[in-house]
């Protein structure tokens, strides 16, 4: 304890009196703002899942609009990969991972749930 900062808060001693002996008040330093790290959850395109698919998977696991999920459904299409959300690395892997295990189409021949990363945003 011989650490910790101490104000001496003597008083004139007219014999009745005790010494009280209190700790400083330390001043925290100021914390500085770090900025987390973001990260884009990827959808790759495949051919095995249909649009209602995708948008049925978006509103459930995202909580996209309707209107989102058709338009994040069209990029993937056409683009061949959608970002569906940008977030901390945390959520972004297991948004990541709920898609992986979402399950596969009811499409004959889908072999599985779609495939999705993450990849730095900066």
């Amino acid at each position: 304890m011989d650490d910790i900062p101490f104000e001496d808060t003597e008083q004139p001693d007219d014999g009745d009196t005790s010494t009280v002996v209190a700790p400083k008040k330390e001043r925290k330093a100021h914390r500085t703002e770090r900025e987390v790290p973001k990260y884009h959850v990827v959808l790759w395109d495949s051919d095995d899942h249909t649009f209602d698919y995708v948008e049925k998977m978006l509103r459930e696991l995202f909580g996209h609009t309707k209107k989102d999920c058709e338009q994040i459904a069209k990029g993937v299409d056409e683009e061949g990969r959608a970002i569906v959300l940008t977030t901390t690395k945390e959520h972004a892997e297991l948004k990541r991972d709920q898609i992986h295990a979402y399950g596969k189409d009811n499409l004959e021949g889908s072999k599985g749930s779609m495939w999705a990363t993450i990849e730095s945003a900066d």
